[in-house]
């Protein structure tokens, strides 16, 4: 990451565990329709809404993430969060890294039922004050309300740029599900990422 000097930077943020196919459609289609140089994903070791609950230990996860990359030259894995302490705040994150790329602009990306939800996250009104915009795909059954939204986080309005995407429905936890029960999930995630779950026999009923 010490050579980040394009202009406009997409922030992926995520446990990953595992990282899926889904992942990868919203990032590559965010970058093009968002005209982002590079994308670069967040993977969080201790992710505060899930302290508690059992979750792959970071170097696996991280293992499985760089599988799901490798071939995309404009995707890059930040460790960033791994050097902060406990629990990790996306608004810690995004302002470490506004110190350092002073002339990047950053756009969080997210989905819509995460922007609908966003005024339940740590700090969200600070967090939008420091990102140059967030790229939101768009989901067709998620309802934004924006009046609420804007009382909550003023100007959110004006940062938020739609993006679409195909519609997987694919969710890391359904993943995890069907490995624990023997059904398929290999067309749900890359060869590497399979064979990282094989190799380490995740998700298996002992495990998250």
């Amino acid at each position: 990451m010490a050579g980040l000097t394009p202009s406009r930077i997409g922030l992926l943020g995520g446990t990953f565990d595992p990282p899926h196919i889904a992942h990868l459609a919203l990032a590559e289609e965010a970058q093009t329709q968002l005209h982002l140089d590079r994308v670069l994903w967040l993977i969080t070791p201790d992710p505060p809404h899930k302290r508690g609950m059992p979750i792959t230990p970071f170097p696996i996860r991280m293992e499985m993430l760089q599988e799901a990359l490798r071939g995309y030259q404009q995707f890059e894995i930040s460790t960033l969060e791994a050097e902060l302490p406990a629990p990790q705040y996306t608004v810690e994150t995004v302002r470490l890294l506004k110190e350092k790329f002073p002339g990047v602009d950053f756009y969080y990306l997210m989905g819509e039922d995460s922007l609908r939800d966003l005024a339940l996250w740590h700090q969200p009104a600070k967090l939008i004050a420091l990102l140059a915009g967030v790229g939101v795909l768009k989901r067709p059954e998620v309802t934004v309300d924006w009046k609420t939204l804007e009382s909550s986080i003023p100007g959110i309005r004006e940062k938020v740029f739609f993006f679409e995407a195909p519609l997987l429905q694919i969710a890391s936890h359904d993943i995890r599900q069907r490995v624990r029960a023997g059904r398929p999930y290999r067309y749900m995630v890359s060869d590497g990422v399979a064979q990282v779950i094989e190799r380490y026999h995740l998700y298996a009923p002992s495990q998250p």
